[in-house]
């Protein structure tokens, strides 16, 4: 089952950094940003796992949580935290549920061969479970501040 926009999303649950388990629900009146990003310590998911890092005490101030969300391994994803020093938990996707339910995973070229991967995509869900924005093949620079641009003016 895939979200929609302007639609609730099912409650969930997934495997996360500190040994916890993410639990949509348990997030109830809060925003939540997951963002998709392909692959643990590469160039763009860490410029913009950072850009989140710096600016997640204003997206706090406008009570948001944020997750990221990969296929690499719950081991893969303590390293990169702890690299980081994310002060927010990555969730860890290797069977893709999440992937298929918000529908990331698309066909993309590296060095000239076609392979399947997490398209960089970002999702705002509010408080009330509701699917309200969401930013597809993300470009890295400025992302996160057009995300905490609306998440501000959506509060």
């Amino acid at each position: 089952m895939t979200v929609s926009l302007n639609k609730s999303v099912t409650d969930f649950s997934a495997a996360m950094t500190s040994g916890k388990t993410f639990t949509l629900s348990d997030y109830a009146g809060k925003n939540i940003v997951l963002y998709f990003y392909p692959k643990d310590n590469t160039p763009g998911c860490t410029t913009e796992s950072i850009a989140f890092r710096e600016l997640y005490p204003q997206f706090q101030a406008a009570n948001t949580e944020i997750f990221g969300i990969s296929r690499d391994s719950l081991r893969s994803h303590e390293n990169f935290k702890a690299k980081l020093e994310l002060p927010f938990e990555l969730i860890s996707d290797p069977e893709e549920i999440l992937c298929a339910m918000f529908d990331v995973m698309k066909m993309k070229s590296m060095y000239g061969k076609q392979v399947r991967g997490i398209e960089r995509s970002t999702f705002l869900i509010d408080g009330n479970t509701k699917l309200v924005k969401e930013w597809r093949a993300v470009k890295v620079n400025g992302h996160v501040d057009d995300v905490l641009e609306f998440v501000s003016a959506s509060n």
